[in-house]
């Protein structure tokens, strides 16, 4: 038993530090593109090619009105243009949208409500009917939370420069960054997919992903790789995949930001995580045999293979956070085995490089500030801390899409928070409850404030540290859960930071 308890958490280690070494990959060729990259101002259009604005809708009542108003104002000749606004809601959101793309008509703006008699295929089917009569030989996607900047068609079409390239993805920015603690953490974390693991991929050639929104797809490429598919809940990953397995190439423009909204309670996070987490384990059942299968070199394939397997570390970290307090007692009663644990000090490596990983985000997005390492250190144990806390949910989440249990997709409740003194509470789409998976998360917390018990007891130390970020990122998670669910006073934002 003991043996089979090592084993298994050496091997679930060996994929952390694994995965931990293909970020510093990332590292260095996201710190080399920025060496040899000169910067180029933006050059002016001197073809415009027909695009159509793809805006896939379900009950948005709170932002769908900025959404529209903003793409209707982007810098484009308008007679090379159209915007499909593809409304699946089931609410007041579609006389709303009717209203203002009434409005917008009247500018002399090619905008049309698209209505369909089922919801099949969630946001893939409406992405895949609207493409049955876009006009575009380009089209740009966006969710309901962004707001696109005028200039996004001409900082984007101009890098369609070879008929290979099939998409363009542009950073996100996050507006509602500072309305609290949660949306800093999650601000930290996305940060540094929208620099470092974005452009790394970029700069090394390896794969990288249409992030679902604020990107621009060639018609052609779409259709050469098949098509919007439904058969995941990420069709973004499935689809930029397919379409790289095909030969086409992708850019990303870190330059390019699009303003979003981040999830403001507790639940729409999970709600949003459990979507990515169940999605990238089904598009990797998908995919991964045909990455193998395809011609890329072995580096590729590699990097494809983390790539998709990303969210497997949140299995990795939950095992071996539940491994390592029964291996506390085993290090104890068995003295024999300290070559064993003296070994596995090596995966603090992981630690190291996921802190420069990390710290080089963060430097990223404070470039008109000077970064206190101090306050780094905070938001990076605070961020881990988050992050291990929500493990057990996201690893339900992973494992329900590798064993196949289907779900429908769960749309994250938008809040239009980013402007002036609102109250999420008010929101007519939040509908929080306990589920049973908080009931769990409970127990976490009992189990690793016991890890502490035992550590102090053995005076055993060395997963201190550990078992504290686990114990504290599970009671931030279960009490938050709770704040939000009975409504607690605790903590209410009022306003943005």
């Amino acid at each position: 038993m003991i043996y089979t308890i090592i084993v298994i958490y050496s091997v679930l280690m060996v994929f952390i530090l694994c995965f931990a070494f293909i970020q510093a990959n990332l590292i260095y060729h996201y710190l080399k593109s920025h060496r040899e990259k000169k910067y180029k101002e933006p050059v002016a259009l001197t073809k415009f090619p027909y695009v159509t604005i793809q805006l896939p809708i379900y009950n948005e009542l709170y932002v769908v009105e900025d959404l529209l108003e903003d793409c209707s104002k982007l810098d484009y000749p308008s007679d090379r243009l159209e915007i499909q606004v593809l409304d699946d809601s089931t609410d007041e959101t579609v006389a709303l949208i009717a209203k203002k793309v009434d409005e917008i008509k009247k500018r002399g703006i090619d905008i049309v409500h698209v209505r369909r008699d089922s919801r099949e295929g969630y946001k893939a089917g409406a992405l895949k009917y609207g493409m049955q009569f876009c006009k575009g030989e380009f089209i740009a996607i966006f969710d309901a939370d962004f707001l696109p900047e005028p200039n996004f068609l001409s900082r984007t079409l101009q890098q369609f420069d070879n008929e290979n390239i099939g998409m363009i993805q542009t950073r996100w920015d996050h507006i509602n960054r500072n309305y609290s603690r949660l949306t800093k953490s999650q601000a930290f974390g996305l940060d540094a997919h929208f620099t470092v693991e974005q452009t790394g991929r970029n700069s090394g050639g390896y794969f990288m992903n249409f992030n679902g929104t604020s990107g621009i797809w060639r018609k052609s490429c779409i259709e050469d790789a098949g098509g919007w598919q439904s058969d995941t809940i990420t069709e973004d990953m499935d689809l930029s995949f397919r379409a790289q397995l095909k030969g086409w190439k992708f850019i990303y423009l870190e330059e390019v930001a699009s303003p979003s909204e981040l999830p403001v309670t507790m639940d729409a996070w999970k709600s949003q995580q459990y979507r990515w987490n169940k999605g990238s384990a089904e598009t990797t059942k998908k995919i991964l045999g045909k990455v193998y299968a395809s011609k890329i070199s072995l580096t590729h394939k590699i990097h494809a293979t983390f790539h998709l397997l990303g969210n497997f570390n949140f299995v990795c970290v939950i095992s071996t956070a539940i491994l390592s307090v029964p291996l506390l007692y085993v290090k104890a009663k068995h003295p024999e085995l300290k070559w064993f644990f003296e070994l596995a000090n090596v995966c603090v490596i992981g630690f190291f490089i996921l802190g420069l990983f990390y710290w080089i985000s963060n430097k990223r997005q404070s470039l008109h500030r000077e970064v206190n390492a101090l306050e780094f250190f905070v938001d990076f144990i605070l961020f881990l801390s988050t992050a291990m806390g929500m493990s057990l949910h996201n690893s339900l989440a992973f494992m329900s899409g590798i064993i196949g249990f289907k779900s429908a997709f769960v749309r994250t409740p938008k809040f239009h928070l980013m402007k002036g003194s609102r109250n999420w509470q008010n929101n007519k789409y939040v509908k929080i409850k306990v589920k049973p998976i908080t009931i769990l998360e409970l127990g976490a917390v009992a189990y690793f404030g016991y890890a502490l018990y035992l550590a102090w007891k053995l005076k055993d130390y060395g997963l201190f540290p550990f078992h504290l970020m686990l114990f504290f990122g599970f009671g931030y998670v279960v009490f938050f859960t709770f704040e939000e669910s009975f409504e607690w006073s605790f903590f209410k934002k009022e306003k943005i930071a």
